[in-house]
C-alpha cells in the first residue's frame, strides 16, 4: 500500500521506514521516516467521517486564515502531494501526510495540574486565534456530535425499545438521567441565546490531542478532524470530563471516582488565559455547566447503547457499557456535589491567570 502512496509526495518508498504510531481509536496512523525527515501518515476512517473532503476543506480554510492572523502559530496541517492535493484518495481509502513535530511529546493521562493548565491554554489559544473566523464557513464533519437535545431523544427511544432485562438492571440510572433533564433545557437555552455565539471548536479535547515540548509546555493542538462550528462548552466540558478525575471512564471501582478541584482551577486558568477577553459575559456564566453538559451527555450515550445491546460502542464484556454509564453518572454526581464550591471563586477571577507553580 505505502509504495503506491509515498511516491505521490515525492518520497522514495524504498528508502523509508513506516511504523504504526499512537493508540488512536478512529484513524489508522503511521510514522514515516524518509530522507532524515519524519512524517505522520493517516488513513481517514470513513465509517466515522463520511465526507473526508469536508475535513480537508476545513483545514485548508483554517490554515489560510491562521497564516495571515498569526504566521508563527504551529498549525499542523496536511502536506500537499506533487499534484497539489492535501487529501489523497486511492483504492485503499483516503490518506493524508502531515509533518511530525520533532521534539514533541504527548500524554495519555494527566498527573500534574500544570499539564492540565498547559493543555487548556492550548485549546483556548486555538479558539481564541480563530475568534474572528466565521465558524459557519466550516463544514460539519460529524453532524449533531454534541447535540444534547438529540442525544436525550435518542436515549428516550432506547428506553422505549430496551432489552427488558437490561432495562430492569439500569432502572435507577435511567431515573437519574430523567431526573436531570434540566441539563437538556439549559443546553437549549444556550443554543437559543445570541450571547453564546458559534465558535471554531475542537470538540475532542482529551489530553492526547495536545503536543508538549520536553519541559511539558504546550506547543499546539492536533487531531483536527472534529474542528467545526460549536459552543465553547464542548471544549471546556470535555476537558472537565477527562481531566478532573484520575480514573478513566473504564474504571469499575467507582469509589476511585472523585473530582480533583485543583485540576478544575488549572483548566479554568489555562483556558481563560487565552479566552478571557474573547468569551462573552453570558458564556462565562456557563463555565461550570460545561462539565455537567459533557459528562451527562456521555452517560446518556453509554446507557442508551447498553439498553440497545451495545450496537454503537460495542462491548469487551457483558456489562461494559453499563459500567461506563455508571462511571460517568458517578462522576456527574461528584461534580454536582461540589459545583457551588467550584463556581464560587470564578465571579471574582476576571483577569488572566498565571500558570500554577510546579510542586
Amino acid at each position: 500500500m505505502f509504495e503506491n502512496i509515498l511516491p505521490l509526495y515525492g518520497l522514495d518508498s524504498e528508502d523509508t521506514t513506516v511504523n504504526l504510531f499512537g493508540d488512536g481509536l478512529i484513524n489508522h496512523t503511521w510514522k514515516v521516516t524518509a530522507g532524515g525527515q519524519n512524517y505522520i501518515l493517516q488513513k481517514v476512517n470513513t465509517d466515522v467521517f463520511k465526507n473526508p473532503s469536508d475535513i480537508d476543506k476545513n483545514l485548508c480554510l483554517l490554515k489560510d486564515f491562521l497564516s495571515k492572523k498569526d504566521p508563527d502559530y504551529l498549525f499542523v496541517s496536511p502536506i500537499k502531494t506533487l499534484s497539489g492535493a492535501s487529501l489523497l484518495h486511492t483504492a485503499s481509502g483516503y490518506f493524508r501526510l502531515s509533518p511530525f513535530v520533532d521534539g514533541s511529546v504527548s500524554l495519555n493521562a494527566l498527573t500534574k495540574e500544570e499539564e492540565a493548565y498547559e493543555a487548556a491554554r492550548q485549546f483556548g489559544k486555538f479558539s481564541g486565534l480563530l475568534a474572528d473566523f466565521n465558524a459557519e464557513d466550516l463544514n460539519i464533519t460529524i453532524p449533531d456530535f454534541h447535540n444534547l437535545s438529540l442525544r436525550y431523544e435518542q436515549f428516550k427511544t432506547a428506553c422505549a425499545n430496551a432489552n427488558p432485562e437490561r432495562m430492569e438492571k439500569a432502572k435507577a440510572y435511567v431515573d437519574f438521567i430523567n431526573d436531570h433533564q434540566d441539563l437538556v433545557d439549559t443546553y437549549l437555552d444556550i443554543v437559543a441565546n445570541k450571547e453564546v455565539p458559534l465558535r471554531v471548536i475542537h470538540h475532542d479535547t482529551k489530553i492526547s490531542n495536545v503536543l508538549f515540548d520536553k519541559d511539558y509546555k504546550g506547543i499546539c493542538v492536533i487531531d483536527l478532524d472534529t474542528v467545526m462550528p460549536g459552543y465553547f462548552i464542548s471544549d471546556v466540558g470535555d476537558m472537565m470530563r477527562t481531566y478532573l478525575c484520575a480514573a478513566t471512564e473504564e474504571e469499575t471501582d467507582f469509589s476511585k471516582i472523585s473530582i480533583r478541584k485543583e485540576f478544575f482551577k488549572a483548566v479554568y486558568d489555562g483556558y481563560m488565559e487565552e479566552m478571557q477577553g474573547v468569551l462573552t459575559a453570558t458564556e462565562k456564566e456557563y463555565f461550570t455547566y460545561a462539565g455537567k453538559f459533557i459528562i451527562y451527555m456521555q452517560a446518556i450515550r453509554f446507557l442508551a447503547d447498553y439498553l440497545q445491546n451495545d450496537v454503537y460502542y460495542g462491548a469487551k464484556y457483558e456489562d461494559h457499557n453499563f459500567n461506563r454509564a455508571v462511571n460517568q453518572i458517578t462522576l456527574l454526581k461528584e461534580y454536582i456535589k461540589i459545583e457551588e464550591e467550584l463556581k464560587a471563586p470564578l465571579s471574582s477571577l476576571n483577569e488572566p491567570h498565571n500558570q500554577p507553580h510546579a510542586q
